[in-house]
């Protein structure tokens, strides 16, 4: 994908972030065309080769009609949780890694859930928390509102699964 100055991207497992420059150097030899790229809600900076861009999970912020399927799977998508806890929290990671917004909804769903009936692992909890930042600021980015207001779209989507979610201290800015 070829990104230019100004463009949101999605960074997996970091969110949001604005490309801020494109340079170009020299890696073993060759040119190389790299994007700066700003994390919104940490200002983390980043430096990602073109050539590397698909590899690292690089991605265009979804549109406004994914963001609807994203909540859609939050009200009726199967959950598939491993029983174990080190397995779930395995499976978990691997999804968040993706940076597919399906898979962060799906950890999501699945440790809500899972909260419901026992208390989450301080991992657990601290992944929760990750998952609905990321999920949260990107349906913000994607349908143009207040980071509270695609919250609440999540929070509805999930009662509407029959799911509550369990109260996380952290602050979305």
């Amino acid at each position: 994908m070829d990104y230019k100055i100004g463009d949101k991207v999605v960074y997996p497992n970091h969110g949001v972030g604005v490309v801020e420059q494109i340079n170009y150097g020299v890696l073993n030899g060759r040119t190389e065309r790299y994007y700066m790229i700003r994390i919104v809600s940490s200002g983390l900076r980043v430096m990602v080769p073109q050539s590397n861009a698909g590899t690292v999970g690089l991605r265009s912020v979804i549109r406004s009609k994914e963001s609807t399927e994203v909540l859609g799977f939050l009200e009726k998508g199967k959950l598939n949780s491993h029983p174990d806890w080190k397995h779930r929290f395995k499976e978990n990671s691997e999804r968040m890694r993706t940076g597919s917004l399906i898979e962060v909804a799906a950890v999501l769903k699945s440790l809500v859930s899972l909260s419901r009936n026992k208390p989450l692992s301080f991992r657990e909890k601290k992944m929760l928390e990750r998952a609905k930042y990321l999920l949260v600021s990107e349906m913000a980015t994607a349908k143009n509102t207040t980071a509270e207001s695609a919250e609440g779209m999540v929070i509805k989507s999930l009662a509407k699964a029959k799911l509550q979610f369990p109260v996380i201290t952290e602050k979305f800015e």
